[in-house]
């Protein structure tokens, strides 16, 4: 028998002494404060308690070694320790998904018991087990050095309360992400719930003979083994193309290693993992297709239905080719940019639960309503069935926008007839979720004598992997984003999304903005070196502004914010010895003859009780705190009595949380649904209006596909576009030491909030620059740890300066525009540059920092 205290009560634990603690806090003492993003990885940090007053990962931490020990999770820091950390984590802003921070705040406190008044460095590396994919740590670096303070007894000012557009609100919910009170999927655990586990496929290509289930279904614990045969409506979804199974029957050719060949559902978790090990399966490997230009070759294997062309998508205006002979200068070169993982501290999870004669799925997802409509047609059943409440979303980019897992929790509810809770490991996840796409980008530019962009021509392969996804409006993007932030006057543009049996490849923050960004900004400095110009005049001078147009033809009629952008970014590049300078572009709105639109609802609830729904996910972006500063800014309403709900019984329907659109059309929505409740509550107290509902709706319906302009608009690809220039500073060593970034906003919503978006996305265009990437080897991740990927630790994270610029748009409300994207869409491109300037070597290749 192990004893021990936690908290300061007496345990005891009569189990396997090699039984990881995470899992007897979580599982059987129901702590769910303490995180699991990477069990037994041992690589995020999300899991840190205190044991005999040390920091320890417990994912890795045997309950052999809290025999007779003290064990602290976060519920039993001290009250003061408490006030303090969520004090300064509002104050500093250092929250956003939430995940990673109850692990880091137990860290912190640990750091400051055995040093009161840490310097900046000290705290940084204090955080060296720990991964934050969200802030780039700046801000969180900033709570700890408050909360030392605090806990000196200097608490940081009280943050301001009042919600007004471009106040600094602290983010919804704050305090309970900080204390690890809020649940997400995995921490939610009904009456009578049992687990599910996915059999995955051993081979990228292979014919699935036979599929054995006998030992499975035999094994303890199980309750049912499900394959292809037991889906009762459509087994294909996909968000654009309905091309990838639930799961693969027998007779059918796997696509790639993460597809999914029975679902296991059993008492635990170990029960399900242990036995759908044991479902047998019987193959014919094939070879698999891996190349996107071999995949492109007459002759080639086929991986799609169709073919291995998932898309091509075009962009074109004037004659490039004729406009190349009046070129004074021409540069001519091959960029290339890698696959990456989105490393999101929350593993997928999804939790389904029988409802009458429907079910209601727990989510974490980035669009509820898509989840509804995929489900739905998977059970055969009437979408009015299916409710999809959103659970906070321990951060996405993109990474969980498709269906990955919630069909299958929803499809072993419906069997059981029981909650079932489907939770991924990190291996899982790395294996089967959609990457940032690889894309060898070939990139012919040239200019005149004095400089002016006459003509760009690129060609570019993306590799999509095994299934759509949104892999065709990933080079649709790369493709009308090609010529940057520039104004080109001749454009020839095709990118092509290619099929292969790697890992499918899907949306990630920036969505084919990065890599063509990176080609351009790399072909534009060293066009710079060809002609002689100054940098920053040269982009200056090439600059989108209003009136010129987009590698698309679209004209751009008010809001271009690229110049003013480079002019607060020109003190830091000229005083730099060592400096890079890259500009970049980024819709708001998916656009492209697609609408884009939101609904939401107002609802009184009671005197001092008013409920915000929309469809929107919040992923630790703010769209919430965004919604309610509209909503009260609009009415004049305390933000005290407003809550925010995100479910699909709420009728209140969005698309996916993608192109940084949520707050832009989420802000449109509101103030539309507050014109009538603004009218009654003039005449009216609020506690009169209880029961009353006012809904508000916002809809651009004018954009088109580029090449087919409608409604005399003329070319109208996307109804938004943000703006940015950053500086990379590099130092005397070639390290880079600083990054600067002026980031046209439109208008600022929540300060705070803006400053947290571009450094997180900083951090991460800085580890996609220099030293993230996810290589596959014959089909397969080479290594499936966390932290193998590269993503950047606080101590690496240089300098960051943020600066807001405001060009109002003439469609976002009260002018504003997307951030969550563009802030790491000029990155490579700037450190490339910066790192030339430093040594004269030209680097075409994506991560720069990568040997060989």
């Amino acid at each position: 028998m192990i004893r021990f205290r936690l908290n300061g009560a007496s345990e005891e634990f009569p189990g396997d002494p090699a039984t990881p603690l995470l899992r007897w806090l979580r599982d059987v003492a129901g702590v769910t404060s303490v995180k699991d993003g990477c069990s037994p990885q041992a690589a995020c940090g999300c899991c840190t308690v205190e044991l005999d007053g040390k920091a320890v990962l417990s994912c890795v931490t045997p309950m052999s070694r809290v025999d007779g020990a003290a064990l602290t999770t976060i519920e039993g820091l001290e009250p003061a320790a408490k006030e303090a950390f969520v004090r300064s984590f509002e104050s500093c802003g250092g929250v956003q998904c939430g995940f990673c921070i109850p692990g880091i705040v137990m860290r912190a406190r640990n750091l400051l018991r055995r040093t009161p008044d840490p310097t900046r460095e000290e705290a940084a590396r204090g955080l060296n087990q720990h991964l934050c994919r969200c802030t780039g740590y700046k801000k969180i670096l900033d709570a700890i050095g408050a909360a030392a303070k605090a806990l000196l007894g200097s608490l940081p000012p009280e943050p301001t309360r009042v919600a007004r557009i471009g106040t600094r609100l602290p983010k919804l919910g704050l305090s309970e992400l900080v204390l690890g009170r809020k649940k997400y999927v995995a921490d939610m655990s009904p009456p009578g719930m049992l687990h599910a586990a996915l059999r995955l496929s051993d081979h990228p290509r292979a014919v699935v003979r036979r599929i054995a289930v006998q030992e499975a279904e035999a094994a303890a614990g199980v309750g049912a083994v499900l394959t292809a045969r037991d889906v009762p409506g459509e087994r294909r979804h996909g968000l654009i193309r309905k091309d990838w199974p639930l799961l693969v029957g027998e007779g059918e050719t796997t696509r790639y290693v993460g597809d999914a060949l029975a679902i296991v559902v059993a008492e635990t978790r170990e029960q399900a993992a242990a036995a759908a090990e044991k479902v047998r399966v019987d193959y014919e490997v094939l070879d698999p297709v891996l190349d996107p230009e071999a995949a492109l070759a007459p002759g080639a294997p086929a991986v799609g239905e169709g073919g291995n062309v998932l898309s091509v998508s075009k962009a074109a205006k004037g004659d490039a080719g004729a406009a190349f002979a009046r070129c004074a200068h021409v540069v001519s070169a091959v960029y290339r940019t890698q696959r990456i993982e989105h490393a999101f501290l929350e593993p997928e999870a999804c939790l389904a639960v029988p409802a009458g004669e429907g079910l209601t799925v727990y989510s974490q997802g980035q669009g509820v309503y898509e989840d509804r409509r995929q489900i739905a047609a998977i059970l055969a059943l009437h979408p009015a069935l299916v409710d999809v409440v959103l659970v906070p979303c321990g951060g996405g980019f993109g990474g969980k926008e498709d269906l990955l897992i919630q069909g299958h929790a929803a499809l072993a509810a419906r069997v059981t007839g029981r909650p079932v809770r489907l939770a991924l490991t990190r291996e899982e996840s790395i294996r089967m979720h959609p990457k940032r796409h690889p894309m060898t980008l070939s990139y012919k530019l040239g200019c005149s004598k004095d400089g002016r962009l006459l003509a760009l021509q690129a060609r570019i392969v993306g590799d999509s992997g095994a299934y759509a996804s949104v892999g065709m409006k990933v080079l649709e993007r790369a493709a009308g984003h090609a010529t940057g932030a520039y104004a080109v006057e001749n454009v020839d543009v095709e990118a092509t999304a290619v099929y292969t049996n790697n890992l499918p490849c899907g949306a990630m923050r920036g969505f084919g903005a990065n890599q063509a960004t990176f080609a351009m900004e790399c072909a534009v400095d060293e066009l710079c070196e060809a002609g002689g110009f100054d940098r920053w005049k040269f982009r200056y001078d090439n600059a989108l502004t209003d009136g010129s147009s987009t590698a698309t033809g679209q004209v751009l009629a008010g809001g271009v914010g690229v110049r003013a952008c480079l002019e607060a970014v020109r003190p830091a590049f000229e005083a730099a010895r060592f400096a890079g300078l890259a500009c970049g572009i980024k819709n708001t709105g998916i656009g492209n003859g697609m609408p884009d639109e939101s609904e939401v609802e107002i609802v009184v609830l009671g005197p001092g009780r008013v409920e915000l729904h929309h469809g929107w996910t919040e992923m630790g972006q703010g769209v919430d705190t965004i919604a309610l500063q509209v909503l009260c800014h609009e009415t004049g309403l305390d933000p005290a009595v407003v809550s925010v709900r995100v479910r699909t019984a709420d009728a209140a329907p969005s698309g996916m949380t993608t192109a940084s659109r949520a707050t832009s059309l989420v802000g449109n929505a509101v103030i539309d649904a507050c014109k009538a409740f603004r009218e009654d509550l003039a005449r009216r107290p609020l506690a009169e209006l209880a029961g009353r509902s006012y809904r508000g709706r916002w809809r651009c319906d004018w954009t088109n596909k580029p090449g087919h302009p409608k409604d005399g608009r003329g070319e109208f690809t996307h109804y938004s576009y943000s703006y940015a220039a950053q500086v990379a500073v590099v130092d005397d060593e070639g390290r880079v030491a600083k990054l600067v970034a002026a980031h046209d906003a439109g208008r600022v919503m929540n300060p705070t909030l803006f400053e947290g978006q571009i450094e997180g996305a900083l951090h991460m265009g800085l580890g996609y620059a220099l030293q993230e990437d996810l290589p596959l080897k014959d089909g397969r991740p080479a290594s499936l740890k966390l932290r193998d990927c590269g993503v950047l630790r606080a101590r690496e994270m240089p300098e960051t300066e943020v600066i807001a610029v405001e060009v109002g748009d003439p469609f976002g409300p009260y002018g504003a525009k997307g951030v969550g994207e563009i802030g790491l869409v000029p990155t490579a491109g700037a450190v490339a540059n910066a790192l030339w300037a430093f040594d004269g070597v030209r680097r075409r290749s994506l991560p720069l920092g990568k040997k060989g």
